[in-house]
C-alpha cells in the first residue's frame, strides 16, 4: 500500500461501528495496527497530509467530516494532535463533543506521551523530528516544499537544530537510510529511537473495545 501525501484516504468505510478522522500522515499506520490485532469495529477517514503545512484547514474539514459522519456511527474519535492549528482543532472538537488522542503532535505520541514529555524540555529542545512516513517523503514535504537547495534557506530554518531525531514505527533498514540521509543534507547530527507505535496503537485499541 503505497499512501502520497496528499491522498484522501478511506479504510472499510461503512463495515465498522467507530469511526477514526485521523491525519493522512497515520494512514499506514493506524491500518496497520487495525489489521494486525482485528480491530473490526473501526472505520478510518483521513484528511490529506500535506495539510500540516495549511493547517487552518484542518480543524473546519474535521467538523464536517464529524458532521457528515454522526449519523452513521456510534462512535467518532480523532487522530490528530494540534498540529499547528493553535487551539483551534480543539475548540471544534468540544464545539462537536467529539475526543482526540492525547498529545500535542504524533512524535509525542509515537514516542508515548509521558517518555516524549520527559526529553523535550532537555536534550530534545534542538531536534528536528521525523516518523516513518516524514522520513519517507522528506524530499517532497519538507525538502522541495521549503526550498532548502536555495541559497540560506536551510541555514535560515534549520541553523538552530543540531540533530535530526528518527522516531521509528517500523525496524526498516531503507527507511533509516532515508532519515539519515535528510539528517545529512540538513548538516545535523542523527539519532534512531524505534518507539513503534506507541500511544496510537493504544488510542485505537481503546476505541475498538
Amino acid at each position: 500500500m503505497d499512501i502520497q501525501p496528499d491522498d484522501r484516504f478511506e479504510f472499510r468505510r461503512g463495515k465498522g461501528s467507530v469511526l477514526i478522522i485521523a491525519c493522512g500522515a497515520l494512514a499506514r499506520e493506524i491500518v496497520t495496527v487495525i489489521e494486525l490485532n482485528r480491530l473490526e469495529r473501526l472505520d478510518v477517514v483521513c484528511l490529506p497530509a500535506i495539510w500540516h503545512n495549511t493547517p487552518e484547514l484542518i480543524p473546519q474539514a474535521v467538523r464536517e467530516k464529524i458532521r457528515t459522519a454522526k449519523a452513521k456511527y456510534a462512535r467518532i474519535l480523532v487522530a490528530y494532535g494540534d498540529c499547528g492549528t493553535g487551539g483551534l482543532l480543539d475548540r471544534v472538537l468540544d464545539e462537536e463533543g467529539v475526543e482526540r488522542i492525547e498529545g500535542p503532535h504524533c512524535y509525542s505520541f509515537f514516542a508515548g506521551n509521558e517518555a516524549f514529555a520527559r526529553t523535550a524540555e532537555d536534550e530534545d529542545l534542538t531536534a528536528f523530528f521525523l516518523t516513518d512516513y516524514l522520513a519517507r517523503h522528506f524530499d517532497k514535504l519538507i525538502w522541495e516544499h521549503y526550498q532548502l537547495d536555495r541559497p540560506g534557506m536551510r541555514e535560515m530554518m534549520f541553523g538552530n537544530y543540531t540533530k535530526v531525531v528518527y522516531l521509528a514505527q517500523t525496524k526498516d533498514p531503507a527507511l533509516e537510510r532515508l532519515a539519515e540521509t535528510a539528517a545529512q543534507k540538513l548538516g545535523l547530527a542523527y539519532e534512531l529511537r524505534v518507539t513503534g507505535f506507541g500511544d496510537l496503537r493504544r488510542f485505537l485499541e481503546s476505541a475498538a473495545r
